[in-house]
């Protein structure tokens, strides 16, 4: 799974569009419900930003990953949600707005966050082995490029054109979902015959790490006495990450295709997990 111009040319435009349909699904309300539903918020915050990091680094140790592998799913833990988590969100009923706000201020944290973090589990690890870097202020610039400006872009759209822009983000948000599941498909095309070492390799733990977070994220809000749409939110927000992004890291930025290996097996499993955790909450609810 080597870099080429699916990773270097069409993962990250393919981000830019996902993250632009994603602006123009934001208003300034969004981030003003962040005030008017302070609770719900700081605790999806904590869920995603501190307990999935965790969780992710100690599902790397306890399945002792080869260290690559391991940052991979370092990666995926530390990527926002996304347009998939925010259509789960929906079809099962959960609180939508909160889950866009938290998607929202997650991907504006995200791109100084993730490779701060990243290099950090490049160095614990594969310590001074590792011949890959991830220079920290080049990627926040990259990721703001490709993240944070088609957000901004997207709202200000939104804000000029309400009408067309709504349209646009419903095929966008399709898009997104639809795109992913195309460059999955084309990677395991591409890798055909190694798909099996691939699953091997990280496919337990990425499977343990999306049903271990979406129960996570779930059952911390029923702790805190949020209502069931914002349990369901925030399940969906820790559990089911951006895909796209993870692969935009390690395969673009990084560039080091081992380190793809748990996005891939991540957001082909999370389709199937997320579903069955929709069923289990529509089951739930009686």
């Amino acid at each position: 799974m080597s870099p080429d111009l699916l990773t270097q040319v069409i993962l990250p435009a393919s981000l830019f569009v996902i993250m632009f349909g994603m602006g123009l699904s934001l208003k300034i309300m969004h981030f003003q419900a962040v005030l008017q539903a302070p609770k719900a918020v700081a605790v999806g915050l904590f869920a995603q930003m501190v307990l999935l990091p965790l969780l992710a680094f100690f599902i790397a140790i306890l399945f002792a990953l080869p260290t690559e592998i391991a940052v991979g799913l370092m990666i995926i833990a530390l990527a926002p949600g996304g347009a998939t988590s925010n259509l789960f969100t929906y079809l099962t009923k959960g609180d939508v707005s909160l889950s866009i706000s938290l998607t929202a201020v997650v991907s504006l944290i995200t791109p100084f966050t993730l490779p701060i973090m990243v290099v950090f589990s490049m160095l614990y690890f594969m310590g001074d082995s590792t011949s890959f870097t991830l220079p920290i202020i080049p990627t926040i610039l990259q990721l703001f490029v490709i993240t944070l400006l088609p957000v901004a872009l997207g709202m200000w759209v939104l804000s000029r054109w309400e009408r067309m822009a709504q349209k646009i983000e419903q095929a966008l948000k399709w898009f997104s979902v639809l795109f992913l599941a195309l460059i999955i498909v084309l990677i395991v095309l591409k890798n055909i015959n190694q798909m099996g070492t691939f699953f091997a390799q990280a496919g337990l733990a990425t499977l343990f790490l999306n049903v271990s977070a979406l129960f996570m994220g779930y059952q911390l809000a029923k702790w805190t006495n949020l209502s069931q749409p914002q349990a369901t939110s925030i399940g969906f927000e820790v559990g089911i990450q951006n895909g796209t992004l993870a692969l935009v890291v390690a395969g673009t930025l990084i560039g080091n295709e081992a380190m793809m290996i748990p996005a891939v097996t991540y957001s082909i499993l999370m389709f199937f997990s997320g579903g069955l955790f929709g069923y289990w909450l529509h089951k739930k609810r009686g």
